[in-house]
């Protein structure tokens, strides 16, 4: 769940905050753990990378960081304009922002093993790009994963998304839904489950879980969370859980 901005806000550690009066419960108390993918599960948004590698990165991390405040509120608009101009991009810059660019953030192996060790699945729901969430649900052995699938031909990507299954873009209204989704797999209720993000888009599904984590997040998003992680890694969520 989101909290209410009144709620009470407590400092537990430097740079930890816990937005109740209660002690939390316990990490086996949740079934599910789902996390954003840029700027939370890893330490860049890919788009804006791309971008940058086609010489287009000030105007795409504009888009990115109106979005991500919750400015421009069509995120499946600002996403379509961003991969618009990504068109001719060549896939092996998409090779390039892996190998070099990309990092699973601080302490993200660490709560995801004791996140399994305690019982969890993990989910990992990204309205970012399936040529990296794929790769990343694999290196760190993640239960689930749903992202957007560009489209590329003869190695460059088209500017255009491709239509999925489940529908077209993964947007707020798309991540809350897979959790729940998730939810109804496992037989769990949404209650047993946490949701960590930064960005406006994050926020649905983090009101529909039962604790809601803000990593490093937008001002919009540290306001509604019930725990904020505002320094060092993600594996703090540990220490605000009682480990």
């Amino acid at each position: 769940m989101t909290a209410s901005p009144s709620a009470p806000l407590r400092e537990i550690a430097p740079g930890l905050l816990v937005r109740s009066a209660a002690a939390l419960p316990p990490l086996g108390h949740f079934r599910l753990i789902a996390f954003d993918m840029d700027s939370t599960l890893i330490n860049i948004e890919c788009v804006d990378e791309i971008a940058a590698a086609a010489g287009r990165g000030a105007e795409v991390a504009a888009i990115t960081e109106a979005a991500m405040r919750g400015e421009i509120t069509d995120f499946k608009e600002s996403l379509r304009r961003r991969v618009a101009l990504l068109q001719g991009v060549g896939e092996a810059q998409l090779e390039r922002v892996w190998q070099e660019r990309l990092r699973p953030s601080p302490g993200a192996a660490e709560l995801i093993l004791a996140a399994k060790a305690a019982g969890l699945k993990t989910l990992l729901l990204s309205g970012g790009f399936t040529w990296f969430a794929e790769r990343l649900r694999q290196r760190l052995a993640l239960d689930f994963a749903r992202s957007n699938q560009l489209e590329i031909r003869q190695g460059q990507l088209t500017g255009r998304l491709l239509p999925q299954s489940w529908g077209d873009i993964v947007d707020g209204a798309m991540k809350r839904q897979t959790l729940l989704d998730v939810c109804g797999l496992l037989g769990i209720a949404p209650e047993q489950a946490i949701a960590v993000g930064d960005g406006a888009n994050d926020l649905e599904m983090m009101a529909a879980a039962g604790l809601s984590v803000a990593y490093h997040a937008k001002p919009r998003v540290r306001e509604r969370a019930a725990v904020l992680i505002n320094e060092g890694g993600l594996d703090r969520l540990l220490h605000a859980l009682g480990r």
